[in-house]
């Protein structure tokens, strides 16, 4: 499976961008993907998951601004993020599983996108 992500870029504190991540490949083999996030001087988080029948869940600092969706032939997920803060710029990067993991065991999650850049300026 390979992934593409894209939609990131310089964005003002309170606006919005929304991410797509496209995968190829072996997609019948996906079971869950995900949004992980990294800032300098951090490590890897989770943002939000996406299960294959359509649950979804997001981490604290994200709750009630981004969402995660995706198209029907579940292949491709996005990120809606809106009202973004400085705190949320990080290289965005999109990640498939092979099997359940709700958004834990981050080192589970076998195929990862090449990240995308988000900056939000205060």
């Amino acid at each position: 499976v390979q992934l593409q992500a894209s939609g990131g870029g310089l964005v003002q504190a309170g606006g919005s961008l929304r991410l797509s991540c496209s995968a190829s490949g072996t997609i019948s083999d996906i079971n869950e993907m995900a949004w992980y996030r990294q800032a300098p001087g951090k490590e890897r988080e989770l943002v939000a998951f996406i299960t294959p029948g359509g649950s979804t869940g997001s981490s604290d600092p994200v709750k009630g601004r981004f969402t995660i969706s995706r198209n029907d032939r579940k292949d491709t997920i996005y990120l809606q993020m809106s009202s973004l803060k400085p705190e949320d710029t990080a290289v965005y990067y999109c990640a498939v599983a092979l099997r359940p993991l709700a958004g834990k065991e981050q080192h589970e999650y076998r195929y990862w996108g090449q990240g995308t850049q988000v900056t939000v300026s205060s």
